[in-house]
């Protein structure tokens, strides 16, 4: 499942065709070699690994294509985190990704989901500048001109299931779960366990190895 949806990922997040052409051969040799579910998963994190390390190579393009870049990371972090069943309505409900405060992203997020679904579940898309409007979210994307009320964000969020990400310094380790930081000319993502533990989600070890951790080790990791 994991496979395909990161080849998919790859597709949506305009990886080269080269970088595509690699990752589909990973894909073609598990179902040739028909390998047991362990080969699989081996399989898998190296997909993963393929993309995320290229989204954080595209990073380092110009800045006109950082929006570009956030939002295939975005999708790529709905496939590896899991919410409780009691954040869907029905089996096909959707995963709603928010926007609060300024949208930096245009269009683009909304292409790079657009008829992509992450097991099964289509995703939609919501914008506010008002918390309030935006806590029935799974995946929030707190905007850099929401850094002077990010006390007030997290408070109005406390107790749901939210998979916040934002883009500002400390985003993280003062209570958000992923935050986007610079590393030399590269984007990379930090991640906060018992931020994550809080809320409630189940991260896969195959996206926490690729993230920078914050807090214990001892929060809930998916395989």
């Amino acid at each position: 499942m994991y496979l395909k949806e990161t080849t998919q990922a790859v597709t949506t997040a305009g990886i080269p065709w080269d970088m595509q052409m690699v990752i589909g051969w990973v894909a073609l040799c598990a179902k040739l070699l028909s390998f047991d579910r362990i080969g699989r998963s081996m399989l898998a994190g190296v997909a993963c690994t393929l993309v995320f390390g290229l989204l954080e190579t595209q990073a380092a393009a110009p800045a006109a294509k950082e929006y570009e870049v956030k939002a295939a990371f975005l999708f790529n972090f709905a496939q590896y985190v899991e919410w409780p069943p009691e954040m869907f309505a029905a089996p096909t409900a959707p995963i709603i990704i928010g926007v609060l405060g300024d949208d930096l992203f245009g269009n683009v997020l909304d292409q790079t989901v657009r008829g992509e679904t992450v097991r099964n579940r289509p995703i939609a898309i919501h914008r506010s500048r008002q918390i309030e409007n935006l806590k029935h979210c799974h995946l929030l994307f707190i905007s850099k001109s929401e850094r002077g009320r990010l006390a007030h964000v997290f408070t109005k969020l406390a107790g749901t299931h939210c998979l916040t990400v934002g883009e500002t310094e400390r985003f993280a380790h003062n209570g958000g779960i992923i935050n986007f930081r610079l590393q030399g000319a590269n984007v990379r993502f930090e991640i906060n366990l018992n931020a994550a533990r809080r809320s409630g989600l189940t991260i896969s070890s195959k996206l926490l190895r690729l993230a920078i951790i914050i807090g214990s080790a001892q929060a809930k990791e998916g395989t």
